[in-house]
């Protein structure tokens, strides 16, 4: 963290300016955005910034190898395996803690990763409303790989539409004006002209897709999947035909992609920057310092049934254990000095491309809480959504 930064930040802050954002930010959208803004950006020192960017490419790396690949054929439960081409994932995420290390030094600590889209188009909207209601020196980045604002929608375009007509592209959700992430999908549609659509509002026709846009039945060519089967199989809402049948469609990050990088890659990983990782399956017994570990379900998402508390009997109980891991606990660090006390930060390191993937920007979740959700950080403040700012790093 920055201290002169973060200390010129505070000193200019004011309650109206925050408001301020909050109002713009709702405004834009057209409605208020569901999960919490935080009050303050955060700053990177450019040692930590090249850090973070390096933690990532060696993550990305190791799970795009063919080694690790062909071990990930197994990841994508034969139930609701997608037929048609995977392709290369366009998306990836690899969330790191800002966790304390030695002599108090702040290094990232991997959390979770996933080959699945996040809040790429809402990033690029709060960075613009922060700037405008902020100091934010002009020399300070959000983006990478020598993205600025519109570099990086451009990349953004390139990566989602690529040659088509934006109608002819859906951001393909359930519910999606029901959906926490509903503030990405109003950006999106902003920035590219890609509507969210129902996936009960898709029609299909021998293989070919469409959907009803204003009062006209319009081709379907590419799917920016946001769909998570997690939650389609909690409803239990039919998956077919869209996630069983070929289909003449380009899938813009493919179904099988949320599974093969994932939790599933944790205990593959060997980095100094991923905490041990074990499938529940592959222990002979529970660890000895047990308490030291967080059991996760591998196919939930936004932290759903991870339990901080673990016991032997619990593990023994587990009906699929090959469907759970036990991660090595982090201790994030309190390096967020703000009014009423410090937060802790995670910052999710994002990827896009399809050919090779490529860092191109962040997000950052502020927390006082024992975890990072919302359910642990209620009438806490300087806490939520935020954006990374740091000095452009050589081959950013």
């Amino acid at each position: 963290m920055d201290p002169a930064l973060r200390r010129a930040f505070n000193a200019a802050f004011s309650e109206e300016k925050y408001q301020a954002v909050v109002r713009q930010l709702d405004g834009e959208l057209g409605f208020p955005v569901a999960f919490r803004i935080s009050e303050t950006p955060i700053f990177l020192t450019p040692e930590l910034t090249a850090e973070l960017a390096a933690a990532a490419e060696e993550i990305v790396a190791a799970v795009t190898a063919p080694e690790y690949l062909a071990a990930a054929a197994r990841a994508v439960p034969p139930e609701l395996a997608v037929p048609g081409a995977e392709g290369r994932p366009p998306f990836v995420q690899v969330d790191f803690a800002l966790a304390a290390g030695e002599g108090g030094r702040i290094e990232p600590r991997l959390i979770e990763l996933q080959a699945f889209p996040s809040l790429y188009a809402f990033q690029w909207l709060l960075d613009r409303i922060y700037r405008q209601h902020y100091d934010i020196a002009p020399e300070l980045a959000s983006y990478f790989d020598g993205l600025d604002h519109d570099g990086y929608a451009a990349r953004l375009r390139e990566t989602i539409v690529a040659d088509c007509d934006p109608a002819e592209v859906v951001l393909l959700e359930i519910e999606p004006e029901r959906q926490k992430t509903r503030p990405d999908f109003a950006a999106t549609e902003r920035l590219l002209g890609v509507r969210s659509v129902d996936v009960r509002e898709v029609a299909e026709h021998g293989g070919r897709l469409s959907y009803r846009r204003d009062g006209r039945e319009v081709p379907i060519r590419r799917l920016y999947n946001r769909v998570i089967f997690d939650e389609l199989v909690r409803r239990g809402l039919p998956r077919e035909p869209l996630f069983t049948e070929p289909l003449d469609v380009v899938w813009v990050g493919h179904p099988n992609w949320y599974f093969r990088i994932s939790k599933f890659s944790l205990p593959f990983l060997r980095s100094r920057y991923a905490p041990r990782a074990h499938f529940v399956s592959d222990l002979a017994a529970p660890p000895d310092d047990l308490g030291e570990y967080v059991l996760k379900p591998l196919y939930s998402f936004a932290g759903l049934g991870v339990e901080l508390d673990v016991t032997p009997e619990r593990l023994a109980a587990l009906p699929r254990p090959e469907e759970w891991i036990l991660q090595r606990k982090v201790a994030y660090a309190p390096a967020i000095e703000t009014p009423d006390g410090p937060a802790k930060a995670e910052v999710r390191m994002m990827f896009l491309g399809t050919d090779r993937p490529r860092l191109v920007n962040s997000l950052v979740r502020m927390s006082k809480g024992a975890m990072m959700g919302v359910d642990f950080n209620k009438a806490k403040t300087w806490v939520g959504a935020s954006v990374a700012y740091h000095p452009e790093i050589p081959g950013s």
